[in-house]
């Protein structure tokens, strides 16, 4: 098969088409010839050797496909995030049986490989973490990257008001509400969008200098869920956080089995089937031209899912 592969870390360029063995299923898995598969800011941070991942290896983590062999009925359309024996940047992937999940019937291929790491972490970080509620106010600080954009529709699915905070002015994500934080006080409005009450919940998708603005946003008795950081250190008022009985949860959907991330798919498939949730534009590569792709990642066009399309 067709992958592609690094065999040592660095920058995009160092990703190769590679002809390797096609993997064969053992018992209990299941063989995935890929249609498409995403690619997230992680998948580029794997390649330059952030989670020094074993060598030679092929990334990828978000795929959708079609079941051709193995412990499941072939022909089956699936998709998933992760949990694979290898990387999803292949023409096939193996994966156990019971960790994958049917591909929405309404999403395309190239629509289904976009949605697996945004949307599984902005499910784990509102809904497993924040148990965000009907009625309740949430500030996504980062709104406007794919994570926020996930979890201001699955805000909006749950039935609460999403306050959009961003450097920028668009509001690509449809937040009830935007504050522009470059030129607005991340704390001041939120008050006064609350009602001097504060938010009953902060998703934090950008930490570092954000993240006490984002804890000074809380209600009293309010949780914060931190996913991201860009500086590994922070610094914050701890008799303001305990004073306001703020809750502090930090997230890492690296850590879920994949049962649990085959569960979030499932439900996820309800939202997509059901029309709470939309998938993003995709912009399209074929697989031979992987290491423009990934620089594009590198490069950040948020408004756009980039998806490799093996020629399989």
């Amino acid at each position: 098969m067709k992958a592609l592969q690094f065999t040592t870390y660095g920058t995009p360029d160092v990703l190769k088409l590679a002809d390797l063995p096609a993997p064969e299923p053992r018992e209990g898995e299941v063989l995935v010839r890929v249609k498409a598969a995403g690619i997230n800011p992680g998948d580029v941070k794997n390649v330059a050797g952030h989670f020094k991942a074993k060598l030679p290896g092929v990334p990828g983590r978000d795929y959708a496909g079609v079941v051709v062999g193995g412990d499941a009925e072939s022909g089956t359309e699936v998709w998933g995030s992760g949990a694979a024996r290898s990387g999803a940047h292949a023409e096939f992937v193996v994966v156990r049986s019971e960790w994958i999940s049917r591909k929405p019937a309404e999403l395309s291929m190239e629509q289904a490989a976009a949605i697996g790491v945004p949307y599984v972490t902005a499910w784990s970080a509102i809904v497993r973490a924040g148990d965000i509620q009907a009625g309740e106010t949430i500030v996504i600080v980062g709104v406007s990257g794919a994570v926020g954009s996930a979890a201001t529709q699955i805000a909006h699915w749950k039935g609460a008001r999403v306050i959009g905070a961003s450097t920028k002015s668009a509001n690509p994500a449809n937040a009830d509400e935007l504050i522009n934080t470059t030129t607005h006080d991340l704390e001041r409005e939120v008050r006064s969008l609350t009602d001097g009450k504060g938010a009953d919940l902060v998703l934090d998708a950008v930490g570092a200098a954000m993240f006490e603005p984002s804890l000074k946003s809380l209600r009293l008795g309010g949780r914060q869920v931190a996913i991201a950081s860009a500086d590994r250190s922070v610094t914050f008022d701890l008799v303001d956080f305990f004073e306001n009985e703020s809750r502090l949860i930090g997230v890492d959907t690296a850590k879920l089995t994949g049962r649990e991330i085959a569960e979030l798919m499932d439900t996820l498939r309800d939202g997509f089937q059901e029309g709470h949730l939309h998938a993003p534009a995709t912009t399209t590569w074929p697989l031979e031209k992987g290491v423009e792709a990934y620089e594009a990642v590198k490069q950040g066009h948020p408004r756009s899912k980039h998806v490799l399309i093996p020629a399989a």
